[in-house]
């Protein structure tokens, strides 16, 4: 009987952590759910977090306090594995974890430079509804 022989796929190289002392966070709030996600100056991910991934399920997951929670997950995520100090914070979404998320950093040696909300705006709005007949 031929043996089979298991051979080891060639070792890939192990992902260097990259130290990133300043970035960027960005928090997407809607009534739903809160996303935190964390990029380097040039928006790449370094690590993102949010409130269904922290164990929130239905309306929970649009409450401050699950935000906050989130919030607080990837920024320890995001100071132990690549040591960012500061941010620049963008807030886009109505939802209400907006100003939690941001409070949240202030238990971590992150320091928010600045604070921009990018919620988009409509310019034109949508088609309105047909004339009614009478």
């Amino acid at each position: 009987m031929a043996e089979a022989t298991t051979q080891k796929p060639a070792s890939a190289r192990k992902k260097q952590r990259r130290s990133v002392p300043a970035g960027q966070m960005h928090v997407q709030a809607s009534f739903n759910n809160t996303i935190i996600t964390f990029t380097d100056k040039k928006g790449a991910v370094l690590c993102a977090s949010s409130a269904g991934a922290c164990g929130f399920r239905g309306s929970k997951k649009g409450t401050a306090y699950a935000s906050q929670i989130a919030a607080e997950k990837a920024a320890e995520m995001v100071q132990s594995l690549h040591g960012m100090k500061s941010v620049d914070v963008f807030i886009k979404g109505v939802g209400l974890g907006r100003d939690a998320a941001v409070r949240a950093l202030g238990g971590f040696d992150i320091q928010v430079d600045s604070i921009k909300d990018v919620t988009g705006v409509p310019h034109g709005g949508p088609r309105p509804r047909k004339a009614r007949r009478v």
